[in-house]
């Protein structure tokens, strides 16, 4: 099917993984060198700031469920996570595949799917949900240099997972915002799914095109940029988000459990 084989081509781009407003030239100075922080402490100024651009962290730790679609040319992908647990599941035409919060699952009888279910089942969430998935515990954060993009300066954190988080723990993201609005406008990150060694290549989407949902601010879309170092060039890809919603309500019991026929893919360990 010609969503399986997009879906191959996600798997070779992205990676899973992994309140108050100050004077506006005064937090990226202030930022540490670097800074390990966790839920219960606060952030470096500048990303909170970014976080209340979006709606805010408390708002959205109000919420328990988050559902959005991702139209492909002859297919709809169904996206359901649990905001607490991070347990999630997809609907594909004739494919099913989730994370019952032990074991990756796929429910795939005809045997018809040719992605990486383990690395895909949390991918596009985490894209999605940026920069709120940047307030999760065990990151590190520091400054990062500024991003250039047709003479505008973007300034940035830099955040790092501590070893052993994620499946890809290696894996480094730059958070650039716009100084004006604070909004989240561009996201970098490296890929090392599958390797012990961190990546000096860095790719790069841009982050411009917002809505409003349940009280927050998520993307509408994200487009992936061709790059040559820190250069941005032209356009190249963008992933479209329907059907939004983020809820108050968790889901019933079970709703992420593996169905009887399907497959474990990678446990949790």
């Amino acid at each position: 099917m010609k969503y399986q084989l997009a879906l191959i081509l996600f798997v070779v781009f992205f990676s899973s993984c992994k309140e108050r407003s100050k004077e506006v030239n005064s937090d990226v100075k202030e930022m540490p060198e670097v800074q390990v922080v966790n839920k219960a402490t606060n952030y470096p100024e500048a990303l909170n700031k970014v976080f209340d651009a979006h709606g805010g962290l408390q708002n959205w730790r109000s919420k328990k469920t988050l559902e959005f679609d991702i139209p492909k040319p002859d297919a709809r992908e169904r996206h359901i996570v649990d905001l607490y647990s991070r347990k999630d599941k997809i609907v594909l035409p004739n494919v099913t595949l989730g994370y019952d919060g032990e074991n990756v699952w796929l429910l795939d009888e005809d045997k018809n799917y040719k992605g990486n279910a383990e690395l895909y089942h949390n991918l596009m969430f985490y894209f999605f949900t940026m920069p709120y998935v940047f307030a999760d515990d065990n990151i590190n954060y520091k400054k990062a240099e500024d991003l250039e993009f047709e003479g505008k300066s973007y300034p940035g954190v830099h955040i790092s997972y501590n070893d052993g988080v994620g499946a890809s723990s290696k894996d480094e993201y730059y958070l650039h915002y716009d100084p004006e609005t604070y909004q989240m406008a561009w996201l970098g990150y490296t890929f090392t799914y599958g390797s012990d060694e961190p990546s000096d290549d860095v790719r790069w989407i841009r982050y411009d095109n917002w809505m409003p949902v349940s009280n927050v601010v998520l993307p509408k879309s994200i487009t992936w940029y061709a790059y040559e170092g820190r250069e941005i060039k032209a356009p190249k890809r963008t992933v479209s988000f329907e059907n939004v919603t983020v809820g108050e309500m968790a889901k019933p019991d079970g709703f992420f459990e593996k169905p009887e026929k399907a497959e474990i893919v990678k446990g949790k360990g």
